[in-house]
């Protein structure tokens, strides 16, 4: 728990990144009690400064009020599609604008090369669901990135993670009534593994959640 903890403290780019949230299982520490405040915490982004207007009126945060970017409009162009229909540049795209957007690793125990969502996988996929449809994030977009560990070859990583991936976008439209449309689903395999000295570990079987959702506060 002390490990997770310190883990939890460590920030990338003015956001929380939260790494190897695990969902208890025989061969894994317990799930913590408060999974689903790390992710909204992880998730929410921190206020971009104030653009001002003529008047003094009430600051108001929205999606409306922000420009349309070059990546918002990218990330439009690959919503309700299957991530097996991606491209490697789409894919590296999708990484890109990752980088510097709040994002959280959980770790999904699902069975050994399957896709299915089983009591193992359940505790933190509620916990997200949970966390998604959120007062503080209803109605934002992400991504959903599905990652394996080195084992096996890299085609049968890049399907398994994809199937992953698309899995849990499933069980959140299924059971949590989030919009197909608000969620984007990418594999990349073991490609990008999150810890490169130990490459069959369990921190690299994970799904990491991005919130690319723009938004900004405006002075009305």
């Amino acid at each position: 728990m002390a490990t997770i903890r310190k883990i939890l403290a460590r920030g990338t780019a003015g956001s929380l990144l939260a790494a190897a949230l695990f969902a208890g299982s025989a061969n894994a520490p317990a799930q913590p009690v408060d999974l689903e405040q790390q992710i909204l915490r992880a998730l929410t982004p921190a206020p971009k400064p104030a653009v001002l207007r003529p008047a003094t009126r009430s600051l108001t945060a929205t999606p409306a009020d922000a420009p349309r970017t070059g990546d918002s409009q990218f990330i439009d162009t690959v919503k309700n599609r299957p991530s097996h229909s991606l491209s490697a540049d789409e894919r590296d795209h999708i990484a890109s604008i990752a980088k510097n957007r709040p994002s959280v690793d959980v770790e999904i125990n699902f069975d050994s090369n399957s896709a299915k969502i089983g009591r193992a996988a359940l505790p933190a996929v509620t916990a997200l669901g949970k966390a998604l449809t959120s007062s503080e994030l209803k109605g934002s977009t992400f991504v959903l990135a599905g990652h394996t560990d080195a084992k096996g070859s890299i085609p049968s990583n890049q399907d398994l993670s994809e199937k992953r991936a698309d899995s849990v976008k499933l069980y959140l439209i299924e059971h949590f009534q989030i919009p197909a449309s608000t969620l984007v689903t990418v594999g990349y395999g073991k490609t990008r593994l999150k810890n490169e000295s130990e490459p069959f570990g369990a921190e690299n079987r994970r799904v990491q959640i991005v919130n690319v959702e723009e938004k900004s506060i405006v002075e009305r």
